[in-house]
């Protein structure tokens, strides 16, 4: 068994290894593009019908009817199509993971539970096969996560057009991540837990999460008071690489993301805010809506990582997952909305949002929840996120609605101006067989 296993875990990595190869970064933007006859969603909840966008020197330098560029200008006819933002997708461990089966292809997470100097830009990997998947589907940024049982370590925001890390860098060390632990208390299996004798604690003394991960969070808690002090001290005898990484959050130049669901462990992030004035981000927030007004005073912003869900307790509506984001439109909060689920890896983030306007969001501010708000959480909405005059030209072109899966398909996209290639091995997987066995012809393509 280990054999075969050993095998298909070797054939994954060889067709992975070999499969899209002629897909190279696009050279950098030498003449002005302008996408004519557009109906172009800004992202700011603007709908411009028939407009001109000109693209010059990898920046939208006009947006009106009749706009033009120099006279050996690319012009990319939209009529009748849609043109967006490029999309950003606000949690992904995009580029650190390849194949979740193959322990060789994860550089995810780090030994340990207090690991804030960890950055995960320095494992991301450009070559990765799935960011040519996320590109086909409008997607064109990431924050990069990384993984832990803790305090694991700070994301970056990159751009999906890249030959390595320090070119896919948008924003480095943009946000450091808390995994809160769960706050609930679990049933015992053990001796005298009345569930028999197997289980998690069998043979040995029950355990209390609750207790256990209270102490964790004051651990942490005296870990930044020390990080404080480190920071406000002129003069240090040695430098601290553990103190140093945090050093921004309470400049607030950096964003603290805190991976919570239930009210109880939201309640616990916001502490520190009172105490230490974080900058706190909210990266799940299954039940946020619960307190959305509290959220709102605190101005934290909140990461719905998975829609597609059943809510987090059997007392919620079957379909909260889907009615949270308008809940939180409604009582003023920022969101953005994300796509978590290990087997799509992102590429249904449009169409999470599609399923939050049919649930209470208007098309626009569902569209905003995967660009500009995603780009304001991230701390990049000046360089990205709307189509606006000044910022880098992230665009995206499709014969349909980005948010509708049955009409989707983007035509074009511009990272920074440059028109990349939107091959991926899935489409090259499809024109070999299609071509193998006629199937074109026969369906009379």
């Amino acid at each position: 068994m280990k054999k075969i296993l050993f095998i298909a875990a070797y054939i994954s990595i060889t067709v992975a290894g070999f499969a899209q190869a002629n897909v190279l970064p696009a050279k950098k933007q030498t003449s002005d593009i302008v996408i004519t006859n557009a109906t172009v969603h800004t992202g700011t909840g603007q709908v411009l019908e028939g407009v001109n966008i000109v693209i010059k020197d990898g920046k939208i330098a006009a947006i009106a009817k009749g706009a033009t560029g120099a006279a050996d200008a690319q012009v990319v006819d939209a009529k009748g199509k849609h043109v967006y933002p490029g999309l950003i997708l606000p949690s992904s461990n995009l580029g650190l993971v390849e194949i979740g089966a193959v322990r060789a292809s994860n550089d995810s997470r780090e030994i340990g539970d207090m690991n804030p100097n960890i950055r995960s830009i320095v494992a991301y990997n450009t070559d990765s096969k799935v960011i040519n998947t996320l590109r086909s589907n409008g997607i064109l940024a990431a924050n990069v996560i990384p993984q832990g049982s803790f305090l694991a370590g700070s994301s970056s925001v990159v751009q999906l057009d890249a030959w390595n890390w320090e070119d896919a860098a948008v924003k480095t060390d943009a946000g450091m991540h808390l995994f809160m632990p769960t706050l609930m208390p679990r049933p015992s299996f053990g001796r005298g837990g009345g569930g028999g004798q197997g289980g998690p604690n069998a043979g040995g003394m029950p355990t209390d999460p609750v207790k256990e991960g209270l102490e964790k969070i004051e651990q942490l808690k005296a870990f930044f008071r020390e990080a404080k002090a480190y920071a406000a001290s002129p003069a240090k005898d040695e430098t601290n690489l553990k103190y140093e990484s945090v050093k921004n959050l309470f400049s607030k130049k950096q964003k603290f993301y805190v991976h919570a669901n239930t009210v109880k462990q939201m309640l616990v992030a916001l502490d520190f805010v009172k105490e230490f004035g974080f900058d706190l981000v909210i990266m799940g927030g299954s039940e946020s809506w619960q307190i959305a007004d509290l959220l709102k005073q605190n101005n934290v912003s909140v990461v719905l990582q998975q829609m597609h869900s059943l809510p987090t307790t059997t007392d919620d509506d079957v379909d909260q997952p889907y009615k949270t984001a308008a809940a939180l439109q409604k009582a003023g909060v920022l969101f953005s909305i994300s796509d978590d689920d290990s087997q799509t890896r992102g590429r249904n983030l449009a169409f999470n949002a599609g399923t939050a306007v049919t649930y209470g969001l208007s098309k626009e501010e569902a569209l905003a929840a995967i660009t500009l708000n995603s780009a304001k959480i991230m701390g990049v909405a000046d360089k990205t996120g709307s189509i606006e005059v000044g910022k880098e030209a992230n665009i995206i072109i499709s014969s349909g609605d980005i948010m509708d899966m049955s009409t989707s398909n983007v035509t074009d996209a511009f990272i920074q101006g440059r028109k990349i290639n939107l091959d991926d091995k899935q489409k090259q997987l499809s024109d070999r067989y299609e071509q193998k066995y006629e199937l074109k012809q026969k369906k009379g393509f």
